[in-house]
């Protein structure tokens, strides 16, 4: 393999139930993502987005990273991971700050100090707040302010969604990335990066559901107004429809899998009663014929199970509220959306219109048809995200230089040696300022990552 020293590079890694997926890629000069390679395992230490067996889930990330690396011609180091299972859940809660200093606008400081008091909220034992999202603001007595900055005011109050997830299950996440010799630059909440992927920013202020159908479980997440309101998962995926077609045909697991499928539905009125497909029989027993009809009725009823939990969801949101009203509907995506005839099922029990959502709209023309399936919307998502902190500390080391330079412009020539280590001490001073800065700029999650990585850095 051809060793590219220095190639700016995104790699997202997904650690799904099913799969595991590590995929390469980089912004090209018409802002489309040109993925350079990617790597897929069979994920056997993961149940339900849940580290279950750490040595067999390390195998299969350095199995993927190796095709990936393999097939971009890079070597792989930093990655960025994401996080999901049924041990993330999310609340709803708002939090005030009162102001001393009124005849000052409202900062960043302001909505840091904020945040923080969020932060501090104490959680069910063994939980961590890993990601607090603001929503509407008030100041003083005027409400839904979508941006305090700039305004004047002594009391500072918001509405916030809080992602709380198992503190245990992350860190066994790390750990295994980790030992397969990779860095983890950040964490991301999948749901999140498969919205990146395939929603457009209309549908997420026009107010829209992502229902990502993975493996092991089903992410739920709700954007109005550009902002997500809510985040939900349910601990049924595609597994366990795979699952139910192997109990209710009596058939071995690879055979429901691939019946699922090639025939499956999960509209059970396609079918005849007279539509049959004969399965291998196992060690020279007679082939087993299984009825279309009979298969269809199996999934549509554990399909129609995770739809009625996932319109569960939008309910408690609260759509048949005016100001809450979901114009784009629902965007299927993840390896279950690809299941035949499940955009009408959810159609006739949500009543909401519906589409599949593919990941194309941000991938380079000439892309591999299999990168653009449902099914890798949280790794393309992964890579996005992973470009965009890239590009932010860019931003930030030139800002950094760029001040740099002014202070030593400044700087007069006949400087007396006091002078001189003032100046020094000063330089010493911005430096140690540099990492403070980024994560000033940074989001609450992104610190939150910066504190959890480092954590586990002093374990080691």
């Amino acid at each position: 393999m051809k060793i590219m020293e220095d190639a700016k590079i995104a790699v997202g890694l997904d650690i799904g139930t099913t799969k595991i997926v590590a995929m390469v890629g980089k912004l090209n000069e018409y802002d489309k993502f040109e993925i350079l390679g990617m790597g897929k395992a069979k994920s056997l230490g993961v149940q339900r987005g849940v580290v279950s067996n750490i040595t067999q889930t390390i195998e299969s990330i350095k199995e993927a990273v190796q095709q990936a690396e393999d097939n971009s011609g890079l070597e792989i180091k930093d990655v960025v991971v994401g996080i999901a299972g049924q041990h993330i859940r999310s609340l709803q809660h708002s939090d005030y700050i009162t102001r001393d200093k009124e005849d000052e606008v409202i900062d960043d400081e302001d909505i840091a100090e904020l945040i923080g008091n969020v932060n501090k909220l104490v959680m069910m034992p063994g939980e961590e707040i890993i990601h607090v999202l603001p929503q509407e603001f008030k100041v003083d007595s005027q409400a839904e302010i979508k941006e305090p900055r700039g305004m004047y005011g002594s009391r500072l109050e918001a509405n916030f969604h809080i992602v709380v997830g198992q503190l245990a299950a992350i860190r066994n996440i790390v750990r295994c990335v980790q030992d397969s010799g990779l860095n983890v630059v950040d964490l991301t909440l999948e749901p999140l990066a498969s919205a990146d992927a395939v929603l457009s920013e209309e549908e997420k202020e026009a107010g829209v559901v992502l229902v990502d159908i993975g493996g092991g479980t089903t992410d739920v997440a709700i954007f109005k107004d550009g902002i997500i309101r809510h985040t939900a998962v349910i601990p049924f995926g595609g597994n366990i429809i795979t699952e139910d077609v192997k109990e209710g045909c009596s058939i071995i697991e690879k055979q429901a899998e691939q019946l699922k499928v090639k025939f499956g539905s999960a509209w059970p009125g396609e079918n005849k009663e007279n539509e049959i497909v004969s399965i291998p029989g196992l060690r020279g027993r007679d082939p087993k014929e299984i009825s279309l009809k009979n298969l269809s009725r199996i999934i549509n009823a554990r399909v129609t199970e995770i739809v009625e939990q996932v319109h569960q969801e939008i309910r408690k949101y609260g759509y048949e509220d005016k100001k809450k009203k979901l114009i784009a509907g629902i965007v299927l995506t993840g390896g279950g959306s690809q299941l035949k005839h499940i955009k009408q099922l959810v159609e006739y029990i949500t009543g909401m219109d519906t589409r599949i959502g593919y990941p194309n709209e941000h991938l380079a023309s000439g892309s591999p048809d299999e990168i653009s399936s449902p099914m890798y919307a949280t790794s393309v998502g992964l890579v996005m995200r992973g470009w965009s902190r890239l590009e932010k500390e860019e931003a930030l080391e030139e800002q950094v230089e760029a001040t740099e330079e002014v202070t030593t412009s400044e700087a007069p020539d006949n400087q007396t040696d006091s002078s001189a280590e003032q100046a020094s001490a000063e330089e010493e001073t911005q430096e140690e300022k540099v990492p403070l800065t980024k994560e000033k700029k940074g989001s609450f999650f992104e610190k939150w990552v910066d504190r959890f990585l480092n954590f586990l850095a002093k374990e080691d």
